[in-house]
């Protein structure tokens, strides 16, 4: 597939023209069952309709046998299967029936600097092809990331002010050549607003690009990932001091 050039009139380099190049590989995403959904951004990861996305934008599909549907940049939709899942990464790997998907290129994450430029592109709010724009804030940040259920799932984040909010989750954070260097997966809020989230303070969270990776790599080849342990559990509900 051939990778979508910017407008004639708008400098490559831009964050318009870095936009123009990356929106029409990403997706939106909308899983439903009954009266329970929930909704989300992904990204091609290759020709053959391969799309990267968090656990828990899809895990109603793995958990309840829900629906998802795939709405691409130009407006067609897919139904698309669950290929496989990382629940302690919060990623997943779904798949569309289509054979020249606009793949992203990948960046290296461990390479970006606290106060470079990226560009996060999605569905806040159910919002179609958002674009925000930003710098990396910090590096390493331990957050949760997830519904807040037993798929929580603990990250070393990449923290971001680019403007991230629900329906974000699942889309690329990418540097300013274009290359995915996050998946958008977790925000910082204050309060309670819109679907008992508050809108973005500034403190967006993506996973690495490099972790990411090798999980979608080995989700696509055999279905499920391989993942280190500790044997050490966390009581996530525990309100105590320490």
């Amino acid at each position: 597939s051939t990778t979508p050039s910017a407008p004639k009139d708008v400098t490559p380099s831009s964050v318009a023209g870095i936009a123009a190049r990356v929106s029409p590989s990403v997706v939106s995403i909308e899983v439903s069952k009954g009266n329970n959904g929930g909704s989300g951004s992904g990204f091609f990861l290759g020709s053959t309709g391969h799309i990267l996305t968090n656990n828990h934008v899809i895990s109603l599909a793995a958990t309840a046998g829900a629906s998802i549907q795939v709405k691409l940049a130009n407006g067609k939709n897919y139904d698309a299967e669950l290929v496989g899942r990382d629940v302690s990464y919060d990623l997943a790997v779904i798949k569309i029936a289509v054979t020249d998907a606009p793949a992203l290129q990948l960046g290296d994450s461990d390479k970006i600097q606290v106060g470079d430029g990226v560009i996060a592109i999605g569905s806040p709010l159910g919002l179609t092809g958002t674009v925000t724009s930003g710098i990396i804030s910090a590096k390493n940040r331990p957050v949760t990331s997830g519904s807040g259920t037993r798929e929580s799932s603990f990250i070393n984040a990449l923290q971001t002010d680019a403007a991230i909010n629900p329906g974000n989750s699942g889309g690329p954070l990418v540097d300013l050549s274009g290359a995915v260097v996050g998946i958008n997966s977790a925000i910082a809020t204050t309060g309670s607003g819109f679907g008992g989230q508050s809108g973005s303070i500034g403190l967006g969270f993506a996973i690495p690009i490099n972790q990411a990776r090798k999980t979608a790599d080995q989700l696509i080849k055999n279905g499920s990932s391989t993942y280190p342990i500790m044997g050490v559990s966390l009581d996530t509900r525990y309100s105590g001091v320490g």
